[in-house]
């Protein structure tokens, strides 16, 4: 796998590699030398065409997130909500598809969210800390400060995060 650096300290890409034959392919999925991290937990979303999920993030228990495309292509997004970073409250966004077989190391401290740009859309997640849904929380995927061009103007979303808190209201929080 390749690592690529992105402005943001410790967001990275990795290119990854597929070993095609006449059967299909064989796709390495996470090589912890290139992560440098323990993973404690992974998950898979199957997302439609336009559903936007995101933008989240845990408080009291945040989550390192490795991110790839099993089926499919998203838009992937990453707001850095850490407060003495040189980056924070700017964005990231990288398209990851089964085709181009990048994955997304996102950090703690990031909100993360993407949009389903396929039919049908498998997205692997594995992550540093475990789920806790009291520590969960949404950042607002519109936000006008953020300034974020989804490409969508009316995407799919759940009630949860259509009615999350600005990027104002967050960093205002008592608990950020």
């Amino acid at each position: 796998m390749k690592k690529i650096k992105t402005k943001f300290k410790n967001l990275f890409v990795l290119q990854g590699i597929k070993h095609r034959d006449k059967r299909g392919y064989l796709k390495e999925v996470f090589i912890e030398k290139e992560v440098k991290k323990k993973i404690k937990f992974t998950i898979v979303s199957c997302s439609n065409k336009n559903v936007l999920r995101g933008m989240h993030y845990q408080i009291k228990f945040p989550q390192d997130k490795f991110i790839t495309v099993l089926k499919g292509q998203i838009l992937d997004v990453v707001v850095d909500l850490r407060k003495k970073s040189k980056t924070f409250g700017k964005h990231f966004k990288i398209k990851l598809s089964d085709k181009n077989n990048k994955f997304l190391f996102v950090p703690k401290g990031f909100a993360h969210g993407f949009l389903g740009l396929d039919k049908e859309n498998l997205v692997l997640y594995s992550l540093t800390n475990y789920r806790s849904v009291k520590a969960e929380r949404s950042l607002l995927w519109k936000d006008k400060n953020l300034k974020i061009n989804w490409g969508i103007k009316k995407p799919i979303v759940s009630k949860r995060d259509s009615e999350a808190k600005t990027f104002k209201e967050i960093i205002n929080s008592n608990e950020f």
